[in-house]
């Protein structure tokens, strides 16, 4: 047996980060390591260029509750020609120096996922300071993009457990998922070396580069609670 911080991740609309480019920012139907990480920094008030050393020796697992359905964002974007400004300190700063009818438009797209609930559990040290900030963040928690706030509290807690799919059978959930018997996980998100390839270890928060690691999506059942 072993201690786990397990807590539920609920929002009417959440973004998962994976590669980015310009036109087109896509969503995984489970949130990133690195958005797992970001999160427990967001609580325990943590800013991007503050020491993330302790959340990223982490162990964390996520089971898939509800995956939702994607939704996909169409909006314009104002650039400026690179040839144009070269050292802006800021996008802002870009447009301006550039001038009237000289930047250009172009068409972007942002997936998201609509109507989705993850149960995440996190092995290692500080559990107990996690559990705290997750009950009180210091700042808004997010699934993603600054769109997409939490749609009910975390029900964070720590629970003894021999795995990770133990563990997150006792995750709260809302009683808005709740479903006969409970909450049902059909997937669970762990590391594994034969996995997939995903990029979501935090490299430089700054420069937005991350480092890949192999996960598997592994069919299971886990039944989980229902939040008071």
């Amino acid at each position: 047996m072993q201690p786990y911080l397990v807590f539920s991740l609920t929002a009417s609309i959440g973004a998962m980060g994976e590669l980015a480019g310009h036109e087109r920012r896509g969503s995984l139907v489970w949130p990133a390591r690195s958005a797992i990480i970001g999160l427990l920094g967001a609580a325990l008030g943590t800013r991007r260029e503050g020491d993330f050393s302790a959340l990223n020796a982490l162990e964390i697992d996520i089971a898939i509750f509800e995956a939702g359905a994607q939704l996909r964002d169409y909006h314009t974007v104002e650039t400026v020609p690179s040839t144009m400004v070269k050292s802006a300190n800021s996008r802002p700063e870009a447009l301006r120096a550039a001038g009237r009818g000289k930047t250009n438009t172009a068409i972007t797209m942002r997936d998201y996922r609509t109507g989705v609930l993850y149960g995440v559990a996190v092995r290692g040290e500080g559990l107990e300071e996690l559990e705290a900030a997750l009950k009180a963040p210091r700042f808004t928690l997010y699934l993603g993009r600054k769109s997409c706030p939490l749609a009910a509290p975390t029900g964070a807690h720590i629970v003894n457990a021999e795995n990770a799919e133990t563990a997150l059978a006792r995750v709260a959930v809302p009683r808005w998922h709740e479903a006969p018997g409970g909450a049902v996980a059909t997937h669970l998100v762990t590391s594994d070396p034969n996995g997939e390839i995903v990029h979501d270890i935090p490299l430089d928060r700054g420069l937005w580069h991350f480092a890949p690691r192999r996960v598997v999506l592994r069919p299971v059942k886990i039944v989980a609670g229902v939040n008071a």
